[in-house]
């Protein structure tokens, strides 16, 4: 490459692709191998990264996605800022199918996930604000040029899968202050900070979770149908807000791991 890559995107279900007259570039990781081959392209003048969370053939289930290769392997190509789209249930009857939203919060309620990089050495990352505040900016003002009435903030609750949540289990979410739930927003942020990247979440509703909803429950023909309804819109979003990222860093991120002793060189 002539320079290194500046921004990217992790792409979740129904978005395999997203940069025209890419190229391919196959990044070895100490944590094995990513999703699938980053893909890297020009955009307004940028060089913009592609990788899709679940693979392109959607291979890898949300609790074996390799999240420590994937953020390795961007950082490692120079990435320091990254915008991560994924699929969302709904836990408030107003945040329906086809709502986009820009969380400011998280929970994490998943298990037995490789969620850190320090396996050794005491090493403690501020996470209060897990996502990017000049990233979230960005991407709300994408959404305002592009006609979209994207909701600032909410509590992506993050939960194992691959099923999906009882009813119970759903309105106990809700109760804890959650807005939105999905299976794949952690350990990915989290990761992300560790390596000092700015992370932005755009979760688009695909379906009002169990504990909301009155009919027979989530279903994945459903989930991936209002997805694929909805993935234009999503993509002139996400390339709006790609071309409008700052080039300078003017956000906390990138001092996460300031005073802090690493137990290995990052890439």
């Amino acid at each position: 490459m002539d320079r290194p890559v500046e921004v990217a995107v992790i792409g979740g279900s129904g978005l395999y692709s997203l940069l025209e007259h890419a190229v391919e570039h196959v990044v070895a990781t100490p944590y094995g191998p990513p999703s699938d081959p980053v893909t890297v392209a020009l955009l307004a003048g940028r060089r913009v990264a592609f990788l899709p969370r679940h693979g392109r053939d959607h291979r890898h289930p949300p609790h074996l996605i390799p999240y420590r290769a994937n953020l390795w392997a961007l950082r490692a190509l120079g990435v320091r800022q990254i915008i991560a789209p994924c699929a969302v249930g709904g836990l408030r009857p107003e945040l329906g199918p086809g709502t986009f939203a820009v969380p400011d919060q998280l929970i994490d309620r998943t298990s037995g996930r490789d969620r850190t990089y320090y396996d050794r050495g005491a090493v403690h990352v501020p996470f209060a604000d897990p996502y990017c505040p000049v990233g979230r900016r960005t991407v709300l003002a994408a959404a305002r040029r592009r006609g979209i009435d994207a909701v600032d903030g909410g509590t992506l609750v993050v939960v194992d899968g691959p099923r999906f949540s009882t009813r119970a289990e759903s309105r106990a979410y809700a109760a804890m202050g959650g807005t939105l739930v999905n299976m794949t927003g952690q350990p990915e942020a989290a990761l992300a900070r560790e390596l000092a990247l700015c992370y932005t979440s755009v979760a688009l509703v695909t379906d009002l979770d169990a504990g909301v909803e009155q009919g027979g429950g989530v279903t994945q023909t459903e989930v991936l149908r209002v997805f694929a309804a909805n993935t234009a819109r999503l993509r002139a979003l996400l390339l709006d807000a790609l071309a409008a990222l700052p080039t300078d860093r003017e956000c906390p991120c990138g001092d996460a791991l300031d005073g802090i002793r690493l137990p290995f060189a990052l890439p």
